[in-house]
């Protein structure tokens, strides 16, 4: 049987690690041709191996998403290197330093909106040109529970993952009858390297986290990568401007 991608050029930032790695391994099991993107080369050289050595095709090419020529760079090579794109998630963020908003520093706030916000914009900016000659696509954006609940000490991640939100909403309307799909996976609590570097080690604080998942447990970056996929397929084909949560109820508790 063929995968539910089968035959299609997908894009992953952020993809060299976490959910990025699992976005970028899962498109590949289900046959799409896959371009790696990250600003750590270590990590998207590890994640290019791994879907070479599954048998997979895919091509790594270094990218900071703040920035707007690399990101134009970054489109431009994929279609390059694989003739059109079918897919993107884009997923590249970083959580940043938590502190109250009152004592965050206007370059720390900066420097996640540059990432987590920008980065979307300007991946959209320069994807959906490209879908739109080639008659359609399907774009997935990484926002978080973040973007629908406060989060107290991380106003700088949270403010950044509401706005992706909102940008998913209009470019889905903006798009809506030209074939070109936008929508959004919100994770919770994911085993995610980023998070276990914001929980620094300490194991009141993931008593803490893990007491707020129903569940009683974190999840898999590859339960993420499964939503985004399927959202990229021909399976949700109706589906768009959607905010999906994959946060094994934490929101709605």
């Amino acid at each position: 049987m063929s995968g539910i991608v089968e035959g299609k050029v997908a894009l992953v930032t952020g993809a060299g690690s976490g959910i990025g790695r699992a976005s970028a391994l899962t498109f590949a099991r289900e046959g799409a041709r896959v371009i790696v993107s990250d600003l750590d080369v270590e990590g998207g050289a590890e994640t290019l191996d791994a879907i070479r050595k599954a048998g997979g095709e895919a091509s790594f090419i270094q990218a900071d998403v703040s920035r707007e020529n690399d990101v134009a760079n970054l489109i431009q090579q994929t279609v390059a290197t694989f003739d059109r794109l079918d897919c993107a998630h884009n997923n590249a963020g970083l959580s940043g330093s938590p502190s109250a908003l009152h004592e965050m520093t206007v370059d720390e706030w900066q420097r996640v909106l540059a990432v987590n916000l920008t980065g979307v914009f300007l991946c959209l900016k320069h994807e959906i040109p490209k879908m739109l000659v080639q008659g359609g696509g399907a774009i997935v954006n990484t926002s978080s529970g973040a973007g629908v609940l406060g989060t107290p000490g991380l106003a700088h991640y949270c403010a950044s993952k509401h706005a992706v939100l909102g940008l998913t909403k209009t470019a889905a309307l903006e798009n809506a009858q030209t074939g070109v799909r936008v929508n959004a996976v919100c994770p919770g609590a994911v085993d995610t390297p980023m998070l276990r570097a914001a929980m620094a080690g300490s194991q009141e604080i993931e008593k803490m986290v893990l007491r707020s998942q129903p569940t009683g447990r974190f999840g898999t970056p590859e339960e993420i990568a499964e939503a985004a996929v399927w959202l990229c397929s021909e399976r949700s084909s109706f589906v768009t401007g959607e905010s999906l949560l994959v946060d094994g109820g934490s929101v709605a508790r």
